[in-house]
Order: C-alpha cells, then structure tokens, then sequence
C-alpha cells in the first residue's frame, strides 16, 4: 500500500490557510465601509470555501480525515485586525491591504507545496487546480491595493 500520510498533511495544511483566507474575506466583507469591496469579499470567500471542499474531497479519497478548521494563528490575527479596524475605525485601504498580506501568505503556501518533491503526481494536480484559484485571488488584491495607492 501506498504510504499518503505526506499529501495527506500538505492538503490539510492548505484546507487550513484556504480555510483562514475564506474567513478573513468574510471578516473583511462586513468590515469595509460602504460595501465598496464587500460583494468581491464575500465573493471570494465563497470560492475560497470551494476550494476548501475540494482538497477535503481529496484528502477523503486519500483515505484521510480532511481539516475543518483554520489555524489558531489566523484566528489571532483575525482578532488582532478587528480589534485594531475598532480602535482606529475601518479603513478600506487598511483591510485591503490586510487582505493582500493575507494572499501573499495563501500564495507561498500553494507554491511550496507544488515544489515539494514528496507530494504524489495525482495530489500535485489537484494542488494547481487549486493554486489557479489562489492566485486569481491574490492578483486580483494586488491590482485593487495598487489602485488604491495610485489614489492616495
């Protein structure tokens, strides 16, 4: 029998961070003022469950028990952020720029993954599939953050 121990634990660290990034944008979501960015948030919070279910699916058929759950650092971060958006009131910039330090960890993530050598052929598919998502994400946080300096 195959040993998937490994792709199991890379697809649940990922389930984890996807996981975090789809609370983050819901987080996000209700803490942009105006709505101006709240139906792209929760947009992407929305796909980001997706993906979520996705890599679950694969850590299932792998034989394993998917992650549910995001890290605890995430849900510390997420407390620091909400604590500091009602200190200093929400600013679009700054949950934007949250948001886009937010996908440049998600997209690291993804990368190392598909650079770990140990990770099965079949799970470094399903990783890219999912990768392409991630990084629609991520460029498209990029472009808006970098819209946003252009009118400061």
């Amino acid at each position: 029998m195959v040993d998937t121990s490994h792709d199991i634990r890379t697809l649940n660290g990922l389930i984890a961070t996807v996981i975090d990034s789809a609370e983050g944008y819901s987080e996000s979501a209700k803490d942009i003022e105006g709505g101006r960015f709240g139906a792209i948030f929760t947009s992407r919070a929305a796909e980001r469950r997706q993906v979520a279910a996705s890599l679950q699916g694969e850590v299932v058929r792998l034989g394993g028990n998917p992650e549910d759950d995001g890290t605890i650092l995430a849900s510390a971060h997420r407390l620091f952020v909400n604590l500091k958006s009602t200190v200093t009131g929400s600013d679009d910039k700054a949950i934007v720029d949250e948001v886009e330090r937010g996908e440049d960890h998600i997209k690291a993530k993804f990368e190392a993954a598909m650079q770990d050598g140990d990770v099965s052929p079949q799970v470094q598919s399903v990783i890219k599939d999912a990768y392409a998502s991630v990084r629609q994400g991520h460029d498209q946080m990029r472009d808006i953050k970098h819209a946003m300096e252009g009118q400061a």
